[in-house]
């Protein structure tokens, strides 16, 4: 499985460019995909998303610059802004199982190791997709899977603004809090340091060899369209 980091990416440029790699993956021109980057502040809505769960006024959220973008992945409305990991799996399932719960719970099983490694306890409750430490989630899940290529992902909460999180009802889940690495663990983080727990994990957790791509090889196979090449290969590269 190939992997790269992409630094700080629009939600909706991240879309276009998942959207183009299933396309690829499902002709069979490229290889299972991870893709792991960060957004600027957006809040999305799955399509079981309800519009109530965007709590603050649209026209603020607009002035601060905060997009809101109905998605066709699974799930409610959450939030992704710095500080979080986003991570974006463009996987073929007929090459494991075709099996939507097990591919959503095994995304969940890499980040419960990946918070094991920290000294931290997770769950995954599959009744409300994530990652769970006590009553708060620390990552959402959301997947789309069309002609069985997986795409959207999961937010692992590394270090982000907490406080963005009162922009919704996270998740559509009212009574039930939302959490971060650096909460649980108490010491300086960021996400960079969870690139290789993450990477590691997903090569375990589906029993494959992680490579990573060159901002070069990310051209050369095209897996850009030629609108986003000039900016992902320059923060993939820093």
């Amino acid at each position: 499985m190939n992997w790269a980091y992409l630094g700080l990416i629009p939600f909706r440029d991240a879309l276009e460019l998942q959207k183009r790699l299933v396309a690829l993956r499902k002709a069979g021109r490229i290889d299972d995909t991870l893709l792991l980057l960060q957004h600027p502040p957006v809040i999305t809505l799955g399509v079981r998303g309800r519009d109530e769960h965007v709590l603050a006024p649209r026209a603020w959220l607009a002035q601060q610059g905060v997009e809101v973008v109905r998605t066709e992945r699974g799930g409610d409305v959450t939030y992704h802004g710095p500080g979080q990991l986003v991570g974006y799996p463009i996987i073929d399932l007929a090459g494991y199982r075709k099996d939507v719960g097990w591919y959503v719970s095994t995304i969940a099983s890499v980040i419960v190791d990946v918070l094991a490694e920290i000294g931290v306890s997770g769950v995954y409750e599959p009744s409300t997709p994530g990652v769970w430490v006590g009553n708060d989630k620390v990552a959402a899940i959301g997947a789309r899977i069309e002609g069985w290529v997986t795409y959207h992902g999961f937010g692992l909460n590394v270090a982000p603004d907490m406080a963005h999180w009162q922009w919704i009802v996270p998740c559509g889940i009212p009574d039930r809090g939302v959490t971060s690495i650096a909460q649980l663990s108490g010491r300086a983080v960021n996400v960079n340091d969870m690139l290789e727990p993450v990477v590691r994990g997903f090569g375990r957790a589906f029993g494959v060899a992680m490579r990573e791509l060159s901002p070069g090889e990310l051209e050369a196979k095209e897996y850009l369209a030629s609108s986003l090449r000039s900016d992902i290969i320059l923060r993939a590269g820093e």
